[in-house]
């Protein structure tokens, strides 16, 4: 798997989606703002395997997409979600509770985070390459078939896939501190941030479809 061809393909793709195409960029600012619905939907598009960037049209399917894709990925978040409520249920206990109570609250929620990351972990893993399915097959029943999932990712490998997902991590984080630090800025950084969301959002559906097409490469 190269990834320095991965990344600059998305890179390539991402900027050819919107650089020189200004209605479409706004129309894809106009998607971000809506909930980021339309743009979901645009993204199971890139996902899909769509080349070169698909034009921004068909908003009916790209709100009913984007549900869809909201849904499928809330799902996948259930246990996570469910454990860091009952984490942040014990840090209360912890903060309002005896002495007795606190240190076990305290025990629980440093269980409850070991156990948040794993789970974290695992959902990032099989997820990915269930909404890639779900955005190839149509069903979202699809998205949660974990024998296929496992088998594609076995195909893929394990070890490639895995560190692929640490490269889109660590890139991810970088423009997550560069957002941050946009937003730093009064009003500016904030727009300028708006206009980043979608390029970004295209790169990572776009490299993900990469991983996942890795297997016919």
């Amino acid at each position: 798997m190269d990834f320095g061809n991965m990344l600059g393909d998305s890179f390539a793709y991402a900027k050819d989606a919107v650089v020189g195409k200004w209605m479409q960029w706004l129309l894809l600012v106009i998607a971000t703002i809506l909930l980021c619905l339309p743009l979901l939907g645009y993204s199971l598009k890139v996902l899909r395997g769509e080349k070169p960037a698909p034009e921004v049209n068909d908003w009916g399917t790209l709100f009913i997409d984007g549900i869809k894709y909201a849904i499928v990925a809330l799902i996948w978040a259930i246990p996570f979600l469910v454990i860091l409520f009952l984490t942040i249920g014990a840090g209360i206990v912890a903060m309002v509770g005896n002495p007795a109570s606190m240190m076990a609250a305290i025990g629980g929620m440093l269980l409850g985070f070991i156990v948040l990351v794993i789970v974290g972990i695992l959902t990032m893993i099989f997820s990915n390459i269930g909404i890639i399915r779900f955005a190839r097959t149509g069903s979202m029943g699809e998205a949660f078939n974990f024998g296929e999932i496992t088998a594609t990712i076995a195909k893929i490998g394990w070890v490639p896939y895995i560190v692929a997902l640490v490269v889109l991590v660590v890139i991810t984080i970088v423009i997550e501190i560069i957002f941050m630090l946009l937003g730093m800025i009064p009003f500016v950084g904030f727009i300028i941030t708006i206009l980043l969301i979608a390029p970004f959002t295209i790169f990572e559906a776009r490299y993900l479809c990469q991983v996942y097409d890795s297997v016919s490469a």
